[in-house]
């Protein structure tokens, strides 16, 4: 895998999510339409309406999805449902004013195409601050920024994710039956702490992020696709059944862990980076704003829906990753090992992001000769940094809160308003926009600050309440 294209001006920033990037067209200026109708790659060899439907919600769904039932139960079960599609609908609209935004800054400039950190770059260049003009790299870089951190925050929850997965399939495999409707008490058998575990798993990832070609990385992305998908099938067909009375759930929750719903979810609905690399490959991204609108709403629905139920079906039981919370049998302990091998496969995808970042900037400084012995050293210290940090907070639910308030909520909140305002404010924008911009900005920036002292402050001084505990205990069924 070539470097080289991430030192030239036409570098994209990819999706944050897991939707694998793809080759970047040209970006000669003399393919951009002279028309002021937007048009943006229109060739016959670019994805179908229904492919990027199908990657738009790829991108959407992961490993966030299997924390939110825990974030309902920290907003409270009505609480918690009206916080997810509210914070849905933001999200998707901001996703459609960077949508919007990078359609404005593409006709004005005659480029065909702009990532999201060029489309920040050339809002702020566009702003009638002459500081903000001056400075307008910056926001560029402060995109990537947190583009990696978001990335390598992901790397980290997996590998928290496979070892409390793993560390309890282990454990439970001498009580593991064939009958999953029993109520029994399973007493775990104790086996290494899940910290070894991780470290277990560090060579055999440090292997897998060794394959730099996107091809290869696309098989990996296919198997942890379909593994996913049959996981999640098995778990809202074990869910949706002989739910409790759900009069003893709190309509609300603790005004306290209201921050840690917050990171949570911010965490699951932080897709924004898709969008602009999925709009470029259509062959009619004239109808992306459909196509983005019918593929959020999905994902809102499925937010919402395993979300309560999850938490309707195991109350004050629900662990961090709703599959330590699935029966002691075969066939669930296999739905919790097919969605670690989904996970497992993810890590080389979300890891890509942030090595197309930072390697090109260590390869530039050494001889052809050595690119390749620092292009390997240098991902063998990501996935260890990952490893460190996850070691260091092993706390599956704190990992998604923390990482979702500090950098989810700048890439999918705080950052899309501003740059609506940098963007058209000289063109002329109604009071009532830029009230809204405003005001969202500044619910993303208060999320931010307190969701991340609350994730923080739980990591300082752990909650006594199980109700916080990522345990692989014993536990009932």
């Amino acid at each position: 895998m070539s470097t080289q294209r991430l030192r030239n001006e036409s570098y994209n920033d990819y999706s944050s999510t897991e939707v694998s990037p793809t080759e970047s067209p040209s970006n000669g200026l003399d393919d951009f339409p002279s028309s002021s109708s937007y048009q943006r790659f229109g060739e016959t060899s670019g994805t179908t309406w229904f492919q990027t439907l199908i990657h738009l919600l790829k991108g959407n769904i992961g490993t966030g999805l299997l924390g939110l039932p825990l974030a309902v139960k920290n907003a409270g079960i009505l609480m918690g449902p009206l916080s997810l599609l509210v914070m849905g609908i933001v999200a998707v609209h901001c996703m459609g004013i960077l949508v919007k935004c990078a359609r404005h800054i593409c006709q004005r400039l005659r480029k065909p195409f702009v990532d999201y950190g060029e489309t920040v770059m050339y809002g702020l260049e566009a702003s009638p601050s002459s500081w903000l003009r001056t400075h307008s790299l910056w926001g560029r870089h402060i995109v990537s920024f947190f583009l990696i951190v978001t990335q390598l925050g992901f790397c980290c929850v997996y590998f928290v994710f496979l070892a409390d997965n793993f560390k309890q399939v282990v454990e439970a495999a001498n009580m593991t039956t064939n009958n999953c409707q029993s109520n029994e008490t399973v007493v775990l058998t104790p086996t290494m702490d899940s910290r070894l575990y991780m470290l277990s798993f560090l060579p055999f990832l440090v292997l897998l992020v060794f394959v730099r070609n996107l091809r290869a990385l696309s098989i990996f992305s296919l198997l942890a696709n379909i593994s996913m998908m049959v996981s999640l099938i098995m778990i809202y067909q074990h869910i949706v059944q002989g739910i409790p009375d759900p009069r003893n759930l709190p309509l609300v929750a603790n005004w306290k862990t209201y921050p840690l719903f917050f990171g949570t979810a911010i965490f699951a609905f932080e897709g924004i980076g898709v969008v602009l690399p999925l709009e470029n490959k259509m062959n009619e991204p004239q109808h992306f704003p459909v196509i983005l609108y019918v593929g959020m709403t999905i994902v809102t629905l499925v937010y919402i829906s395993l979300g309560c139920l999850g938490y309707l079906q195991f109350g004050a039981a629900i662990q961090a990753s709703i599959t330590l919370n699935l029966p002691n049998c075969w066939l669930y302990q296999s739905v919790k090992l097919l969605y670690s091998i989904g996970i497992f496969f993810t890590y080389a995808l979300q890891f890509y992001v942030p090595a197309e970042i930072i390697i090109p900037f260590f390869i530039s400084r050494v001889t052809e000769r050595w690119a390749l012995v620092v292009d390997l050293s240098v991902r063998v210290v990501m996935v260890c940094l990952t490893c460190v940090l996850a070691i260091l907070i092993p706390r599956l639910d704190l990992v998604i809160s923390l990482v979702g308030s500090v950098s989810s909520s700048a890439l999918a909140l705080i950052i899309p308003p501003l740059l609506e305002i940098t963007t058209y404010y000289s063109e002329g924008m109604s009071p009532i926009t830029i009230a809204k911009d405003i005001l969202i900005s500044v619910l993303g920036f208060i999320g931010f600050v307190v969701g991340t002292y609350q994730a923080l402050y739980e990591l300082i001084q752990p909650s006594v309440s199980p109700a916080f505990a990522n345990v692989t205990s014993a536990f009932v069924q």
